[in-house]
């Protein structure tokens, strides 16, 4: 018996790629995951592994609320969040098309912040939570055409960092998980 099993854990980009791989490895772990993803499709494979889940913007700040609403319905508890949304922008400064750097600190930056702002008050309420929020050696990597993702996980870093500190008063940890790009 694993010590996730029972557990809820909610995923952001679960519908492929690290979001889809760690989903079914929290299944198989007994787990009940809450899948989400702006990509309805890509969660059907979750979905019948036994996930619940929902179709979610986690650039709208109303979405993410109805995702962890969804969480508690379903299962009456976030144990896990696991803030993995993102999309890529490899584009020099000069090169970015209107609003697309926004999107991309939207995406990554902004859906982060608000599934922490929405997860943190349920978790002191259980006291109890994990929250994992998925960065990147981009945060610190200064190469060409990395303006947008790479300052969206900077600052990811840095309000995983803060946020931390902020929980420090009860059994929440709130940590980074670096990929590679």
């Amino acid at each position: 018996m694993s010590k996730i099993t029972g557990k809820t854990v909610v995923i952001t980009g679960a519908a492929s790629g690290l979001g889809r791989a760690w989903g079914l490895g929290f299944l198989k772990d007994g787990a009940r995951v809450v899948a989400a993803d702006i990509n309805e499709e890509g969660l059907a494979v979750l979905q019948s592994e036994g996930a619940y889940t929902i179709k979610t913007d986690v650039a709208d700040d109303q979405r993410v609320k109805a995702m962890l609403a969804l969480a508690l319905n379903k299962t009456g508890r976030v144990d896990v969040l696991f803030n993995n949304a993102g999309i890529g922008a490899f584009t020099r400064v000069e090169e970015l098309a209107e609003n697309e750097f926004e999107k991309v600190i939207a995406v990554h930056l902004f859906g982060t912040i608000y599934g922490m702002r929405a997860a943190i008050p349920i978790m002191r309420e259980q006291k109890f939570g994990r929250i994992i929020n998925t960065i990147s050696r981009s945060a610190e990597f200064n190469g060409a055409g990395v303006s947008a993702y790479g300052s969206a996980k900077a600052a990811i870093w840095a309000a995983t960092r803060s946020a931390a500190k902020e929980v420090s008063d009860v059994d929440i940890l709130i940590n980074s998980s670096v990929i590679g790009a």
